[in-house]
């Protein structure tokens, strides 16, 4: 089977850390995200991928090398655009898409099955949220067959709490509705048409995880979620001690306290004497504690230097020194995060 990975796009919402990499490459635990969704397409017997380039190219290109066909788009060619550029890689076959800064475990033979089932020229994963404002949210009939949509509308004015995921399965056809014009999005210029002109596309509603990483709230609550085991990805590590993995040598942690877990420490990492960690803390590959440092609700990205006797709290921490202080995991729960089970 074959699928398609969207990896293209600036990510300006997770700023400053996309001034220095794409949005797919932000890691979640050990590795970056659009690895978890290779990964999780692969083990699901998608065996050719393709994916598109613009921001940062070279970074991805390097970490996946031939693992997947590439895609470079000098100018953006938009979310439906780039699946356009790349047409002949699936022939007649269905047309399987996903975000690469997604983090999820759904089962996509289920979305391709749907759409086979339905017989429509197009299938939008949805997932019911509390919170509709915050994302483009899909109207159907009975049948599942798609009616309308509404984007991010007030939740007194909602008339749907399923958003799209931006995860599709389309039949070949779909680009007959496409524009002329080069940049195309799927949202503004091509199911328009297809509702325009009375064409069937349905949706294929889970109940799966799925977080969108579309914000550093996401990003930080993605990565608990991972950690806690609420959304199913691999990783490395083994458990030392009750919620604390360690991705190397235990010994890691002598003249450390662990006041509260889970903490998660990657390989190659430095902590000095008298550390505090409060979990959840996720501290990535190759990040040095410095001694009498105090850490709480904290990640630190890979080769992050967090200089002795510093405190940290809900807060995401980069190897340019960036802290990004976020609101309090309750205050994200109340607001209708993307995380859901």
């Amino acid at each position: 089977m074959k699928a398609m990975v969207l990896a293209a796009g600036l990510g300006t919402r997770l700023k400053p850390l996309t001034f220095h990499a794409p949005k797919p490459m932000v890691p979640v635990l050990d590795r970056p995200v659009m690895a978890h969704i290779v990964g999780l397409l692969e083990s699901q017997g998608f065996d050719e991928l393709v994916a598109n380039l613009h921001w940062h190219a070279d970074a991805i290109r390097a970490y996946f090398g031939d693992r997947l066909t590439w895609s470079y788009e000098p100018e953006l060619l938009g979310t439906a655009g780039g699946v356009r550029k790349v047409r002949d890689f699936f022939g007649e076959e269905p047309i399987v898409v996903i975000s690469g800064d997604a983090l999820t475990d759904l089962d996509l033979r289920q979305l391709v099955a749907r759409h086979r089932e339905t017989g429509g020229i197009a299938t939008l994963t949805v997932k019911r949220i509390p919170d509709p404002s915050k994302y483009g949210v899909v109207l159907h009939d009975r049948d599942g067959r798609i009616t309308g949509f509404q984007e991010k509308p007030d939740p007194a004015e909602a008339l749907s709490d399923l958003a799209s995921c931006g995860i599709y399965c389309f039949s070949a056809e779909i680009f007959d509705y496409f524009p002329e014009r080069e940049f195309v999005d799927w949202a503004q210029d091509v199911f328009p048409v297809l509702l325009e002109n009375d064409v069937p596309f349905y949706v294929h509603e889970i109940d799966s995880y799925w977080n969108d990483i579309g914000s550093l709230g996401e990003l930080k609550q993605g990565t608990w979620d991972a950690l806690e085991g609420r959304v199913q990805v691999e990783r490395r590590g083994h458990e030392v001690a009750e919620g604390v993995f360690v991705c190397g040598d235990a010994e890691v942690l002598d003249g450390v306290e662990v006041i509260s877990g889970p903490i998660w420490i990657g390989a190659g990492c430095e902590l000095g004497e008298g550390v505090r960690l409060i979990g959840p803390v996720v501290l990535g590959d190759g990040t040095f504690v410095g001694a009498g440092s105090s850490l709480r609700s904290t990640i630190a990205l890979p080769g992050t230097r967090i200089e002795p006797h510093s405190i940290l709290i809900d807060a995401i921490v980069a190897a340019d020194g960036f802290v990004e202080r976020l609101p309090s995991l309750d205050a994200l729960s109340a607001s209708g995060s993307a995380r859901t089970n």
